[in-house]
């Protein structure tokens, strides 16, 4: 009997990263301190979610009330023995891609589990099925049977692929999109709804 068969393959440590540091050109308003539905902030609901995972957290933020409101919640989280690492976002703010490379140097050789702030319906059945479909370790972004949606996905920081990325930053890429296609990556088709990317008023499903 090969023994190797019967012992699982050890994955990478997940992390999730949520990024928060855009302008909210187009809504007209800081999304991440839009209230939720559920109670609170689409910021403190995304963490709230998050932490479900019982993974670490960074948030990456460009925003000092981001940060504020985010720190409010680290020891309520800490109890849960969830880790919210809390990282102001230097200058330049030039898109996820450069925000992902960021993240990739901090935490190598963990999945990075990467959501944006502005997806309100996000749930954690999504976000488990993601997860679940993201092995062996690699690149995989949600699908929503229309579109790629990069912003959220499972990206392994491991060494070759966070030596490139870092690269191509340096030479000037920041289309998230644009570094996925140099790479072999896998699409995880997820519930449309679930993944509505809010970026103007019009966009806001009438009960959220």
């Amino acid at each position: 009997m090969n023994l190797k068969r019967l012992i699982p393959s050890a994955l990478p440590p997940l992390r999730c990263c949520l990024l928060s540091g855009g302008m909210s050109k187009r809504m007209g308003e800081d999304k991440a301190l839009i209230p939720h539905r559920e109670g609170g902030t689409w910021l403190e609901r995304t963490l709230l979610l998050l932490s479900k995972l019982k993974s670490p957290i960074t948030l990456l933020s460009r925003h000092q009330s981001h940060l504020n409101l985010a720190s409010s919640h680290q020891a309520a989280l800490a109890v849960q023995g969830v880790c919210l690492e809390i990282v102001a976002e230097p200058a330049p703010w030039e898109g996820p891609l450069l925000a992902l490379n960021r993240l990739m140097q901090m935490h190598p050789d963990q999945r990075l589990l990467l959501c944006a702030v502005d997806m309100p319906q996000l749930n954690c059945k999504v976000l488990k099925r993601l997860i679940a479909e993201a092995k062996p370790a690699g690149l995989y972004m949600a699908h929503n049977g229309n579109l790629p949606q990069p912003l959220l996905g499972v990206y392994y920081s491991d060494v070759n692929r966070r030596t490139h990325l870092n690269k191509i930053v340096m030479a000037g890429e920041r289309s998230l999109n644009g570094w996925l296609n140099q790479l072999a990556h896998k699409t995880v088709l997820l519930d449309q709804a679930a993944m509505l990317n809010v970026n103007q008023k019009t966009d806001l499903p009438n009960q959220t």
